[in-house]
């Protein structure tokens, strides 16, 4: 595996939370790196794999409190690439997944320091994994989306217009379970659709709840992180096929 190189950024997945999901790309990079910069929701067992002369630094913003700010993490990035360290940004989950990847990356490309992306299990597919729930289907979801409801300084963007033609993988959902539910079916997504709220995914204090969407409001919510999944009941080929022609 080839090691992490001086001068150099990774910005790479630590997928969600367990070693042993890493890519071996992503354990060779953290294992030789010089400097890695995290975000909060990496797990130690991830961290265990650096190096013992790595500077590791915390640099994760996590529920709103943000104990650094994004231009000081991209001037970390910069100071220590081009102080001759091999620099790891390690995300959770994926690098370009809610990761503000984009603004990193342009940061870097100002003052023309190389960088490698590494891909990472997303939280969103090790959740379905988990909770054993395909995100398509042959009749009725042949689409993904993923959305989060919050954006920057901790406003929402709701879910209008998200509608049930498709699987809905909901990050950082919040914990107003029944506005979600309300927004859902304001759309026209059905009272049945299966819900799963799963919380630390890939983490020993794990937990997984699962409902229909009518029962979402009643749910007691999670611990953060939690991440929330939408699968519209399947329709099997030989009930679509009974149908009639108009409808």
């Amino acid at each position: 595996m080839r090691a992490a190189e001086a001068g150099k950024v990774y910005l790479v997945g630590a997928g969600p939370g367990s070693l042993d999901l890493l890519t071996l790309r992503a354990h060779a990079l953290i294992s030789t790196a010089t400097c890695i910069l995290h975000d909060d929701l990496v797990s130690p067992e991830v961290l265990s794999a650096a190096s013992g002369l790595a500077i590791v630094r915390n640099v994760g913003k996590r529920c709103g409190e943000k104990t650094i700010t994004q231009q000081e993490i991209n001037d970390w990035m910069v100071h220590y690439a081009q102080g001759g360290y091999s620099v790891v940004r390690l995300k959770s989950g994926d690098p370009l997944l809610f990761g503000r990847a984009g603004e990193e990356l342009a940061a870097l490309a100002e003052v023309q320091i190389p960088v490698e992306i590494v891909p990472g299990v997303s939280a969103g597919f090790a959740a379905a994994a988990l909770a054993a729930m395909p995100l398509t289907g042959r009749i009725t979801s042949s689409r993904v989306l993923f959305a989060t409801r919050h954006l920057a300084a901790g406003h929402t963007n709701g879910l209008a217009g998200i509608t049930p033609d498709l699987s809905l993988v909901l990050y950082m959902p919040g914990r107003d379970y029944a506005a979600i539910a309300q927004e859902l079916q304001i759309n026209g997504w059905p009272s049945t659709t299966k819900c799963v709220v799963v919380s630390s995914i890939a983490a020993p204090q794990q937990q997984l709840a699962s409902c229909l969407l009518r029962e979402l409001p009643q749910l007691a919510p999670l611990p953060s992180p939690t991440l929330m999944l939408f699968v519209v009941p399947e329709k099997t080929p030989e009930s679509v096929a009974s149908k009639p022609a108009d409808e």
